[in-house]
């Protein structure tokens, strides 16, 4: 996404949280936001209550932000590609587009066109199920209301075509000229905290910090430097999600787990767990004896975000101090800690005094990192990219241009993902979140009182398809996909729209994953938790 990859390579807000309060409209989709990012929806809710602001939500389950919506659009599951695109036809063909935004700041446009051609909204209708009236209202309301904001989360991203899907939300955002300026922007809600500031320095497996490639030889050379090296490899390693299978093989021999817990939250779990138990060596770095741990042949006892000084860098880039409010228990280390200690062992000395000492190596190698001090960030964070110690940071990406100068469109055609369902597999499952419980549960399954809300794993279901299969709420029912089966409770639903049912991943017992289907994005290496084909049966 050559014009815009500083932000949505990393997967960045190109804008803050304040900004959505000030957008005109705001576009939610795949992003269930009042149970995932509740203190977002707030903002979200009061912009909307103040009559300032219209929202259009987009779904395949009716979460409770729509309630808030002036539209509401259902689609079919892996359908986002056709609906952006749909969206686009409209807005073209009705002339609601900003022409001297699109002439001035962008380039591509014309093949754009040509490919939404197309997308009319009767032919959306067939692909997506949105009725073909309800896209053209939804359209024409984000293109005339002023500045727009889209807000999106792991509904967009989590399938095989994750990569088109959110350069498909940049081409709606170019083509209304909503990038830029305050209340616009293209905004991905991050799943889980610091993930932000994790892909910042480096954490994965094509780039050095500051999204810098491994295999340019200026970067390598630049970081060799720095750590007092002739040079670095410039082979780009593996995605996590290649890992697995490579244990498989055994082309991985040894896996080093750090604050994850892949036997619940990886696809196909069934299969992942086989591939794990290839293994030659696996260490877990972690706050508990995860799922995972378990399994390892090591583990670290590691510190919480309480008990540790450093930084965080959160979904709208802004860099912030955390600092330890309690002593960390037994013998658990800081993070950093445990790394530079095994590092030694391993040959290559890293000798820091503290945290902050790391963070002046980052400020070095890290140009967007590069103004940010511990003495600056001392009370209000920073958002990069901050050059120097006078730059004031950067809440607001790409207001003068772009990275690559002009952004470019890229026309794009909705293909449909990976597995559909037919005759012996013929209901569509999703996965997601659920307000009282995060990621795999590693810390919220320990409190009674969130335990008390949400205690086990639930199947949501509509009142048709509970009625066709004869289920109601409370039943216990079989879940069955190409992969693997469980046992869940029965949760009729309004939320739910009959041929699909929800399954929440965070539990062990009564795990989605392993539904799941591990087909893979080719660019992200993201895996399709967001669309597979399962079958229910009578409670095992």
């Amino acid at each position: 996404m050559a014009g815009l990859a500083a932000a949505f390579g990393s997967g960045a807000m190109t804008n803050t949280i304040a900004c959505v309060e000030k957008a005109d409209v705001i576009l939610i989709t795949g992003s269930n936001t009042t149970e995932n990012h509740p203190v977002i929806s707030a903002g979200v809710k009061r912009a909307v209550s103040s009559g300032r602001t219209r929202l259009i939500v987009v779904d395949p389950r009716r979460i409770k932000i729509k309630e808030f919506a002036d539209h509401y659009l259902r689609p079919n599951l892996g359908t986002d590609v056709a609906w952006i695109n749909g969206m686009m036809h409209v807005i073209i063909a009705e002339d609601l587009h900003d022409k001297a935004f699109v002439a001035e700041r962008t380039e591509g446009f014309e093949e754009l066109k040509a490919m939404v051609a197309k997308y009319t909204p009767e032919y959306v209708e067939e692909i997506s199920g949105i009725p073909a009236q309800q896209l053209v209202e939804a359209a024409r309301l984000y293109a005339q209301a002023g500045v727009g904001s889209i807000l999106y989360c792991m509904g967009i991203t989590q399938h095989t075509c994750g990569t088109d899907n959110v350069k498909s939300l940049a081409n709606l955002s170019m083509l209304c000229g909503n990038l830029g300026m305050p209340g616009g922007g293209v905004n991905p809600l991050r799943g889980q905290n610091n993930v932000q500031g994790a892909c910042d320095m480096g954490g994965l497996p094509n780039v050095f910090t500051a999204y810098q490639p491994v295999n340019n030889e200026d970067a390598s050379r630049k970081m060799g430097a720095a750590w007092g090296l002739d040079g670095l490899s410039t082979s780009i390693g593996m995605k996590a999600t290649e890992m697995i299978p490579a244990a498989h093989d055994g082309r991985l021999k040894a896996l080093y787990v750090i604050g994850e817990n892949p036997l619940v939250s990886d696809p196909d779990l069934n299969h992942a767990e086989d591939c794990l138990g290839h293994l030659e060596l696996m260490v877990v770095q972690d706050l508990f004896m995860t799922e995972t741990a378990r399994m390892a042949d090591v583990v670290l006892p590691s510190r919480c975000f309480a008990e540790k000084d450093g930084t965080f860098s959160n979904t709208e880039r802004r860099v912030q101090r955390v600092r330890r409010a309690v002593e960390a228990p037994g013998e658990a280390w800081d993070d950093w800690k445990i790394l530079t200690e095994l590092s030694d062992r391993l040959g290559y000395p890293m000798d820091y005094a503290d945290s902050e000492a790391i963070f002046e190596e980052i400020r070095q190698v890290t140009p967007s990192y590069a103004g940010i001090t511990y003495q600056r960030i001392d009370r209000e964070g920073l958002h990069w990219p901050c050059l120097n110690e006078e730059h004031p940071g950067t809440p607001v990406l790409h207001s003068a241009q772009f990275t690559r100068g002009k952004g470019l469109f890229h026309a794009i055609e909705w293909q449909p993902p990976a597995e559909v369902t037919d005759q012996d597999y013929p209901l569509y499952l999703t996965t997601g979140r659920i307000l009282y419980h995060y990621h795999t549960g590693t810390m919220t399954m320990r409190s009674k009182d969130l335990m008390e809300r949400a205690p086990e794993s639930f199947v949501e279901i509509s009142p048709q398809d509970a009625a066709t299969y004869g289920v109601a709420d409370g039943d216990r029912i079989s879940i069955a996909s190409r992969r693997g089966q469980i046992d869940a409770q029965v949760k009729v639903s309004r939320k739910a729209v009959t041929g699909t049912v929800f399954i929440p991943f965070h539990y062990a017992q009564g795990a989605a994953n392993k539904l799941t289907n591990a087909a893979l994005d080719p660019v992200s290496g993201i895996p399709e938790y967001k669309v597979c084909a399962v079958k229910l049966m009578p409670g095992s």
